[in-house]
């Protein structure tokens, strides 16, 4: 059920019950780690759809990516950013792969290693033929920065379909976050490969969890 917190505004998608229904019934699966990569080698045959979700590092992406599926510590979550060095796959019960992407735009890493992280991404990103959406976590409070718009170009040039998410939602007032909704969707006009339709959610206090849930259902 959408928190109050929404703004009432077409660039968030609407579903329905049924469909909300599903995306519940869908996470509330077993949901695994299956195992993590660090080179192109070690990809997992492409016989899964796979969901990817992306993010600056301290986006919130761990935390939303363990309250989409009802775990507590599926995704570690830490307070220094930059943490997540590899491709995390999870297994939902066999009916996709939920894949984690390390963090962008910042890391506690040595620089070698950080554009190590950044061609494996790359490189996946162009290369994987199951993969069907990746969503791009975006910081509610800051909107777009750099490190976000360079993801979105490698994106875009890759033809790989994706949808934003503003996480931490709740930390805007309603008027401030309908304003941070129109300026994204505006912007997204000029990104070949992003949808329209955007998320607003919040971890903390569980917002537009639903929807997202939905949207991934519809997508197997």
């Amino acid at each position: 059920m959408t928190d109050e917190i929404l703004p009432s505004v077409t660039a968030i998608p609407t579903y329905e019950a049924s469909e909300i229904e599903a995306g519940r019934k869908l996470f509330s699966r077993p949901v695994t780690f299956l195992l993590g990569v660090a080179q192109l080698e070690q990809l997992p045959p492409e016989d899964k759809t796979e969901i990817c979700f992306a993010g600056r590092s301290n986006v919130g992406k761990s935390s939303l990516i363990n309250a989409v599926t009802g775990r507590k510590d599926l995704a570690r979550t830490s307070n220094t950013p930059g943490r997540t060095q590899q491709l995390n796959y999870f297994d939902l019960d066999g009916a996709c792969h939920i894949v984690d992407l390390p963090g962008y735009g910042f890391a506690q890493a040595p620089k070698g290693i950080v554009e190590t992280w950044q061609n494996l991404i790359k490189q996946y990103l162009r290369g994987r033929v199951t993969l069907r959406r990746v969503f791009v976590l975006i910081d509610s409070r800051h909107g777009f920065m750099k490190a976000d718009l360079e993801m979105m170009k490698v994106l875009d040039e890759s033809a790989v379909t994706y949808q934003v998410v503003l996480t931490k939602a709740d930390k805007l007032k309603k008027g401030q976050l309908e304003k941070r909704i129109k300026e994204v969707v505006n912007a997204l006009v000029k990104h070949p490969a992003a949808l329209p339709k955007i998320f607003a959610t919040s971890s903390e206090k569980n917002t537009g969890l639903g929807e997202l849930r939905a949207e991934i259902s519809s997508l197997l």
